[in-house]
C-alpha cells in the first residue's frame, strides 16, 4: 500500500508542473486520495465483501468527487489530474502510467452482465470531459482529446478527437503544425473533423500551403535534373516571405 502511495505521489511530480512538495501532493491532490480509497475498496471487493467495498468507494466519492467502482482493475501510477467528475465503471481495466483529466467517463453502453467498460493500455492519456464507452480498447500510449466520445477501439500511439471520435492523421497533423509555425501561429488542438467552419477553413489553407511547398520542391528537383541552374537563395526561400514574389519577378 505504502509503496503504491509513493509511486502515486512521484507520478504527480512527473506529470504536473504545479506540484511543489511531497506534503502538498499528499494532502491536496484528490487523485492521490481517490487511489487510496480505491485500493481499500478493491481489496474488500475481491474478498467478496461487496457491500463494504461499495460503501468504501462511496466515501471516496464523497471526499474526492471521483467515482471509481470497487470492481475496476487499475494498474500502477494512475494520475487523475483535478479529478472532479471522473467516473470509472465496474469492469474497466486501466494499465500503468495512465493519465485522466477531470470529467472523464469510462462507462458502459449496455445493461448486460459481463465486460461492458473500456480497457486502457499503459501510458494512455484521456483529456478533460472525454467519454470512453463500451468494451473497447485504447491502445498503448494513445491519446483521447478533450470532450471526445470514443465508442470504437483506438490503436496504439494514435490520437482520437471529436464526437463521435475519429483518428487523427498524425502525419498530416504534423505537417499542418509545421506550416502554422511558419505562418506565425499554431493550429494545435484544432481537429480536422470539427464542425467549426473557421477551423475547417484554416486547415484547408494549411493543407493547400503544404501541397504548394511539395510541388515547389518537386519542380526544383526536375529543374536541377534538366540541368537548369537554380539560384540557391531562391531555392531555399520561404514561399510566404513577402520578398519571395519580388525574387521571382527579378
Amino acid at each position: 500500500m505504502f509503496s503504491h502511495l509513493r509511486e502515486d505521489i512521484q507520478s504527480v511530480f512527473d506529470r504536473d508542473p504545479a506540484a511543489r512538495t511531497f506534503w502538498e501532493v499528499l494532502t491536496c491532490y484528490p487523485g492521490v486520495h481517490a487511489m487510496v480509497w480505491h485500493r481499500l475498496a478493491h481489496w474488500f471487493w475481491t474478498h467478496r465483501l461487496h457491500w463494504l467495498g461499495r460503501f468504501t468507494s462511496h466515501l471516496g466519492r464523497f471526499f474526492t468527487g471521483i467515482e471509481i467502482h470497487p470492481g475496476a482493475t487499475i494498474g500502477r501510477r494512475l494520475f487523475i489530474d483535478h479529478g472532479m467528475g471522473v467516473v470509472i465503471g465496474e469492469t474497466a481495466v486501466i494499465g500503468d502510467d495512465v493519465t485522466l483529466y477531470h470529467g472523464v467517463t469510462l462507462g458502459g453502453t449496455s445493461w448486460n452482465k459481463g465486460r461492458r467498460h473500456p480497457t486502457l493500455a499503459d501510458g494512455v492519456v484521456i483529456g478533460a470531459g472525454a467519454k470512453v464507452l463500451g468494451p473497447i480498447t485504447v491502445g498503448r500510449s494513445a491519446k483521447v482529446g478533450s470532450n471526445a466520445v470514443v465508442v470504437k477501439d483506438v490503436p496504439a500511439r494514435a490520437t482520437a478527437v471529436g464526437n463521435p471520435a475519429r483518428i487523427i492523421d498524425n502525419a498530416q497533423a504534423q505537417k499542418r503544425e509545421e506550416m502554422a509555425g511558419q505562418l506565425g501561429f499554431s493550429a494545435y488542438a484544432l481537429a480536422g473533423d470539427q464542425d467549426d467552419p473557421l477551423a475547417k477553413a484554416i486547415h484547408g489553407l494549411l493543407d493547400h500551403a503544404v501541397e504548394v511547398d511539395r510541388r515547389f520542391a518537386v519542380l526544383l528537383r526536375k529543374l536541377e535534373a534538366a540541368g537548369i541552374e537554380v539560384d540557391s537563395e531562391l531555392a531555399t526561400a520561404d514561399l510566404f516571405d513577402p520578398q519571395y514574389l519580388s525574387k521571382i519577378v527579378d
